[in-house]
């Protein structure tokens, strides 16, 4: 009992809870269970988060397998200075970060302006905030939630990455401002500037590409959602 209380108390002083600093004991151990767990609670979002990242989202799940490759190798230097959901997405941005800048030197030519998203594309592949999506809701409103995810999706795409970046993990992801700027690596005024500019720019894409009631509702929906309605 003891030992379990000293687990519980260091993981509190160092910004983890104790089922991660549990989770992450077993993964510094080997464990293929503790891997798999992980795996299984963390491969969605990373996947969402990087496919909305990249320049081609075709590549999300190469990138998103090796995140968990790097995250396998590197978990040893792992010491909970952050939260372990935090540490994570570090590590998908950066890889997602890599792959755009392979990305500008070598297919930029094999990309038009016209192009076409693939239509097989699974709606699963995004994971929007929950008010995106109610298993109990009406078909009108199941139709009406579709195309506002996909208007979203598509201005999202247009908006520059630095400020699509911080929307997403605050409006989509839910991270604090100071869990974003820890990812970021940035300072507070910083992220909370790129999120303004975001959702301004985000609501002006979807202003322009809607009806006036679609748009009001999109924004509702969107921004609505964050418990700070401005930065």
């Amino acid at each position: 009992m003891q030992a379990v209380t000293l687990v519980g108390n260091l993981a509190s002083a160092i910004g983890i809870t104790t089922e991660d600093a549990a989770l992450v004991a077993d993964l510094k151990a080997g464990s293929e269970a503790a891997f798999a767990i992980l795996i299984a609670q963390y491969h969605q979002p990373l996947y969402s988060l990087i496919a909305r990242s990249l320049n081609d989202p075709t590549d999300a799940a190469d990138i998103t397998q090796e995140v968990f490759i790097k995250v396998f190798r590197s978990i040893g230097g792992f010491h909970g200075d952050a939260s372990l959901r935090t540490w994570l997405y570090r590590i998908a941005l950066r890889e997602a970060s890599n792959q755009r800048r392979w990305w500008s030197r070598h297919k930029r030519q094999e990309i038009t302006i016209d192009s076409e998203p693939n239509p097989s594309d699974d709606d699963s592949n995004f994971s929007l905030s929950a008010t995106l999506a109610d298993d109990a809701e009406s078909p009108f409103d199941h139709a009406a939630h579709a195309e506002v995810r996909q208007r979203v999706e598509d201005a999202l795409r247009q908006i520059p990455e630095a400020f699509r970046t911080v929307v997403v993990l605050r409006e989509i992801e839910g991270f604090s401002y100071e869990e974003i700027a820890e990812i970021l690596n940035a300072n507070l005024g910083t992220v909370k500037s790129r999120l303004t500019r975001g959702r301004s720019a985000l609501r002006v894409l979807l202003a322009a590409e809607a009806s006036p009631a679609t748009h009001s509702y999109a924004s509702s929906t969107v921004f609505g959602t964050s418990k700070e309605s401005t930065a």
